[in-house]
């Protein structure tokens, strides 16, 4: 498991940087401030845990456990929910497209799994 989680770690840290570059030079082009900083907290958010996903990965080696498993889960869970919510509120404003008001609410979801991931990384680390 704890391969799987390396690889998606650096998937998700390469990912965070290309978004963060194109946040950074293109789209402080297209949208406004507020959209601008809705994006910087989905990058943000996205590359702390990215550091978070290593962390469980190496600690499995030591704490090989069904929590430290859940941790890593629920760091991608969170990742999926909370920064790609943000990501889907920022290309909204940038096409201008209506609807799409279900994703606001999808934001906190994310951040229960990440609240949720950190717990069970702390118990797992704990057992």
């Amino acid at each position: 498991m704890h391969k799987g989680y390396l690889r998606t770690a650096a998937f998700l840290g390469a990912l965070s940087v290309a978004l963060g570059a194109f946040g950074a030079h293109g789209l402080k082009q297209i949208v406004d401030e507020h959209s601008l900083s809705i994006f910087e907290t989905a990058v943000r958010y996205q590359f702390y845990h990215v550091f978070a996903l290593a962390l469980v990965a190496v600690l499995y080696k030591e704490f090989k456990n069904n929590l430290i498993e859940w941790a890593g889960f629920l760091f991608i869970l969170g990742t999926l929910f909370f920064s790609g919510s943000l990501y889907l509120l920022t290309f909204k404003t940038v096409i201008n497209l209506g609807g799409l008001n279900w994703v606001g609410p999808i934001t906190p979801i994310g951040g229960v799994f990440f609240i949720a991931g950190w717990v069970c990384l702390l118990l797992g680390v704990k057992k």
